[in-house]
């Protein structure tokens, strides 16, 4: 084995699938929305280096003030696992491993999008996704200099790893969008707007304001670039997407867990599992989470009786018996 191998081995993750290239000659603008969310990608560009007020100091295992600190619990339910002598240490392993995944989720955006310049059809699509492309990359470059300064990271979870290889072999253009634009970029959507204000260093909060005003939009073009395309499918062409959707929800729910940061924490790993399954807290959060995720899922037409079924027994939407 070679040196570059090795690393490969290491470092890398090669996700190796043919793809068919879509050129279009037309180059009129068909969809009017598009061209606008494109403009206004135009003019809300911001630089990580100079926009971003780096002087803060990171001081990764200070004492949490109250109410600080991402938990995606709310109290301490009965059964936390997580003594009180390592509560402090526990919102900053949270908080590292769920900015990590921001990290890792934000290289997998900028590899997808570029994914959907190479293969969507329409000039208009095109050009948002390419202007995606640079927003990622832009996120990329400010999730990891912030987590050069926490000196903490997590590596990736292996259930967005395993969604983001699924997203770069999905064999449909549409896929790549429910994946990425619709799933990940949702959740990354909901998890800034619910910890802007908990977050337990100014630098996060500002790094998070910015990025959460990007996702905003490419959640947006996922919604218009998918809109009505359901209808027009087959029954067997909507079931392909129908399965997608619900793979990618069960592997954002395994993400949920925690596994590394109860390992990290020298907590028992099944018993932290069992809280984050079942705490009302945690519950409730994945619930607040994928709730975006539903009301898009509703608009393309894809919250069927099997997803919505799927989605329930995940407790990652209410149903009838516990709505309150």
């Amino acid at each position: 084995m070679t040196a570059l191998e090795a690393r490969a081995a290491e470092d890398y993750m090669v996700v190796d699938f043919p793809v068919a290239a879509t050129f279009d000659w037309d180059y009129a603008s068909r969809e009017p929305q598009l061209r606008r969310l494109y403009e206004q990608g135009k003019v809300s560009q911001w630089n990580a280096v100079t926009d971003i007020d780096w002087s803060a100091a990171v001081e990764f295992g200070q004492p949490l003030a109250d109410g600080s600190g991402p938990r995606p619990a709310g109290p301490r339910g009965p059964d936390c696992p997580v003594p009180d002598e390592l509560w402090h240490q526990y919102g900053w392993e949270f908080h590292a491993w769920m900015t990590s995944q921001f990290l890792h989720g934000e290289q997998g955006a900028l590899i997808a999008t570029a994914r959907l310049v190479e293969t969507v059809p329409g000039i208009d699509n095109k050009l948002y996704a390419a202007s995606q492309v640079a927003d990622e990359a832009r996120h990329v470059e400010a999730f990891s200099m912030y987590m050069e300064r926490l000196g903490h990271a997590y590596p990736v979870n292996p259930a967005l790893a395993a969604l983001l290889s699924d997203i770069m072999t999905g064999e449909r253009w549409d896929l790549t969008y429910l994946g990425m634009q619709i799933v990940v970029e949702g959740l990354a959507l909901a998890a800034f707007r619910l910890g802007q204000d908990t977050a337990p260093d100014p630098v996060i909060r500002q790094i998070t304001r910015y990025v959460a005003r990007d996702e905003a939009r490419h959640v947006a073009y996922g919604v218009l670039a998918l809109r009505g395309l359901y209808d027009e499918l087959t029954s067997a062409e909507r079931a392909v997407a129908e399965e997608f959707v619900m793979e990618a929800s069960l592997l954002m729910a395994r993400r949920f867990r925690l596994d590394e940061v109860w390992e990290r924490l020298g907590i028992d790993v099944a018993a932290g599992v069992a809280y984050a399954n079942t705490d009302p807290g945690f519950v409730d959060y994945r619930r607040l989470m994928f709730a975006k995720i539903v009301t898009n899922l509703e608009h393309l037409g894809l919250l069927t009786g099997p997803v919505r079924a799927h989605l329930r027994q995940l407790m990652l939407m209410r149903g009838a018996a516990d709505a309150h």
